[in-house]
């Protein structure tokens, strides 16, 4: 089969390479020109694990090409995503959106479904598809042409996997013809189990939100519950592993820890809050987990300051609190990891951003590490920090050791050579991956995310 996808972004680069894959011929279609030759060079403007070597590989055979116009493939193609997305501050601003449906409008000249790939508000495939009948009017044709929607579950670092074997593909559509092209579309990805769920094309724009929601949900119930723990002296583990047994709710999703970001929960979840107040409804739920993960963003930031503050109060009390004397002044913080999760140099919405301003802004010196995000943390805040070479140079003359993303080589790190080149012995373990007992018999103050 011949599609083509526009939007060269994370969505669409996988999406596009991976249905290239499974033997249908793509062409992905971008505005920024740089872009397209860097890609016909096999040059990738997004680190994704696997990704880079499926994309040379598919290009070298002709199944996988890259354009800046979209009217040249039109006439060849039976399927266009589209996979532009609107602002990320959940407004309802769909001009990339609506621009791509009018271009096809403007140029099919025989039925095409133009699909939406990327994560939009409920009843924009209505917007869409106005649009693109409003160009054919002016046109004075009558092509025949369906819109659908097909929302993405693509986990940065896993989105390979997840494309090639979905836990299911939502797929909404208005006509059978559309579906039956849908399903000869998906139909090599799933020939043993074919999980393809059709629907209304609003419940299938309402799905990626909901899904979304309920995971962010789940992050900020755990979080919330681990900040109690820690008032209460219970342990969060703990009860993650009693509750997650239970089969009515299972295990995923219920790590405490630093808060989420990316570019999925924090955009989806304020979509989903200005949905609901377009239509004079307030999302009472989603409204308290964006709180909470907002405040658990700095969560790592109070405990780095507490501990501080423990240390060099004479009673051993703390306020925890920021003071215009912050023991946080002149201090060297090493911070290991920047993305907001392993496997990405995606840093939106990432905690460390919030943590590192905060620390800079009470005086802080701040040494940083991650294994794929540093060019993308100094493209967002310059040389504000200190960008090191691995793991044990960010420890080196620090004073507090704080853990932001779980990357697998952080994971059992030499503590003996930590020890060594650091001035001081604090570790605060933003994502609980460490043992505490192993690093209090060497010697460490350790704090971590819902524990006292």
């Amino acid at each position: 089969m011949n599609i083509a996808i526009v939007g060269t972004g994370y969505v669409g680069l996988v999406s596009g390479t991976c249905f290239a894959e499974m033997g249908s011929h793509v062409t992905c279609v971008d505005v920024d020109a740089q872009k397209i030759e860097k890609l016909k060079n096999g040059i990738m403007p997004i680190y994704e694990p696997g990704l880079e070597e499926l994309v040379k590989r598919n290009a070298e055979v002709g199944r996988l090409k890259f354009t800046t116009d979209l009217t040249e493939v039109l006439d060849d193609v039976e399927v266009v995503f589209s996979a532009v997305g609107p602002d990320e501050d959940g407004s309802a601003d769909l001009k990339y959106v609506l621009a791509v449906a009018r271009q096809f409008g403007q140029h099919i000249n025989k039925y095409t479904i133009l699909v939406t790939k990327s994560t939009v508000p409920v009843g924009t495939a209505k917007k869409v598809k106005a649009a693109i009948q409003e160009e054919l009017d002016k046109r004075g044709v009558d092509v025949p042409f369906d819109v659908a929607s097909n929302p993405e579950f693509l986990k940065e670092g896993a989105a390979i996997k997840d494309f090639m074997s979905p836990d299911r593909v939502v797929v909404g559509t208005e006509s059978e013809k559309a579906m039956k092209v849908m399903t000869r579309l998906y139909r090599p990805l799933m020939l043993q189990n074919f999980r393809v769920i059709f629907m209304d094309i609003p419940s299938a724009e309402m799905t990626k939100y909901a899904a979304n929601a309920m995971l962010a949900t789940r992050i900020s119930f755990m979080n919330d519950i681990a900040n109690l723990c820690e008032r209460v002296g219970a342990n969060v583990d703990s009860v993650r592993k009693g509750i997650g047994t239970d089969s009515r709710i299972g295990s995923k999703f219920l790590y405490a820890g630093c808060g989420y970001g990316g570019s999925c929960f924090p955009k989806d979840v304020k979509a989903l809050l200005h949905t609901g107040l377009d239509n004079d409804y307030h999302m009472e739920v989603i409204e308290a987990v964006e709180r909470v993960n907002e405040k658990q963003k700095s969560i790592v930031y109070d405990k780095i300051l507490t501990a501080l503050s423990s240390a060099s109060s004479p009673s051993g009390s703390a306020c925890g609190c920021a003071t215009a004397t912050s023991p946080l002044k002149g201090k060297t913080i090493a911070l290991l990891g920047l993305a907001f999760k392993p496997e990405t140099d995606d840093m939106r919405e990432a905690p460390a951003l919030v943590v590192i301003d905060k620390l800079l802004k009470d005086g802080a010196t701040v040494r940083v590490f991650d294994p794929i995000a540093m060019n993308e943390c100094k493209r967002r805040i310059g040389d504000t920090v200190t960008y090191c070479k691995d793991l044990y140079d960010a420890c080196d003359g620090a004073d507090v050791l704080a853990l932001m993303t779980e990357w697998r080589q952080f994971r059992m790190p030499s503590w003996n050579v930590i020890q060594k080149v650091m001035s001081g012995n604090i570790v605060v373990d933003g994502r609980n991956i460490y043992d505490r007992h192993e690093l209090e018999e060497l010697g460490f103050v350790y704090t971590r995310i819902g524990e006292n």
